[in-house]
């Protein structure tokens, strides 16, 4: 009987070992999306965020959400370190200072971060936040907050002309111009590709500390814009930390009624910014559904065609 249970134990250990490097390697990755107010419509962009990324196979995601605008925020304080990457769908009251301090700690230690759409206009008093974001706009940032970065003949220019930090012309769609096709988000991506329609931010300013430009636009002047090439999918140098900031993605007023966020090559981008942030690798391969230079595309139901 000994004998009997010795061997037993021996072949338990013996799949436990085999098992367990199996289970890590199949081990979805830990997303957390923080919203709960914006100037934004984030009751849509919160969940569509999430249908993004659990819809991939490749993340599950909680979602944190902040008391409402003007109440009681002493609460707040979601377990960053608990997560691969975080993903920022805020932009409201202060948090409190420990939950500042933990934030910071988790991106300081390493940390991954997707900085999305509106997030990049919080806390603009924050200084360090504003390195996190390395470009931001509105809440009353000007030439104080830093300079404001866009692309003549494909070159950065930094520019520190007085004015307001933030603005964007019409909706519209427009094509997307890859600046990097190296790094391992865009690598294998088209060059060139039409977005669907959405804001374009322009004018952004901040300490601009840009590591990696990914993708930039034309901001039309007929149209609103700044007449400029802007910057609007990019990584941030700060650190050891990953971080990715996708400008892209202006919630509509549904999910069903989302064209920004349900736009297919939105979609990747976010996926694969998100996978990188959180292991510093890309393993997805080009979606056959992703926008071409000629049309756009979109996935309805938030599912990768592949």
């Amino acid at each position: 009987m000994k004998r009997f249970l010795s061997i037993l134990t021996s072949v338990l250990l013996l799949v436990t070992m085999v098992s367990a490097p199996a289970a890590a390697k199949n081990r979805k990755l830990k997303a957390l999306i923080v919203s709960g107010q914006n100037n934004h419509n984030w009751p849509v962009s919160h969940k569509a965020l999430q249908l993004i990324l659990d819809n991939s196979g490749l993340f599950e995601s909680d979602i944190v959400l902040t008391a409402k605008a003007g109440g009681d925020m002493s609460n707040f304080a979601p377990a960053f370190d608990e997560y691969d990457v975080v993903v920022l769908d805020y932009n409201g009251d202060s948090w409190p200072e420990k939950t500042n301090e933990a934030f910071l700690k988790y991106v300081q230690s390493g940390g991954g971060v997707v900085v999305y759409h509106a997030a990049d206009n919080a806390f603009a008093g924050w200084e360090e936040f504003n390195k996190i974001i390395a470009l931001g706009g509105w809440e009353g940032r000007t030439e104080k907050s830093g300079p404001y970065y866009y692309l003549v003949d494909g070159k950065p220019v930094l520019d520190n002309t007085p004015g307001p930090g933030g603005s964007h012309g019409s909706q519209r769609e427009y094509p997307m111009h890859c600046r990097n096709a190296k790094h391992p988000i865009v690598k294998g991506l088209p060059d060139n590709w039409i977005h669907g329609r959405d804001e374009m931010y322009d004018r952004m300013r901040g300490p601009a500390n840009i590591k990696d430009l990914l993708y930039s636009g034309f901001a039309i002047k007929s149209e609103g814009g700044s007449g400029r090439e802007e910057p609007l999918v990019f990584t941030v140098d700060y650190g050891k930390a990953r971080i990715f900031h996708i400008m892209l993605g202006h919630a509509g007023p549904s999910l069903e009624d989302n064209p920004a966020m349900q736009c297919a090559g939105f979609q990747t981008l976010m996926l694969r910014g998100a996978e990188w942030c959180a292991t510093g690798k890309v393993k997805q391969a080009l979606p056959k559904d992703f926008p071409t230079d000629k049309s756009t595309s979109f996935r309805m139901d938030y599912t990768p065609k592949k």
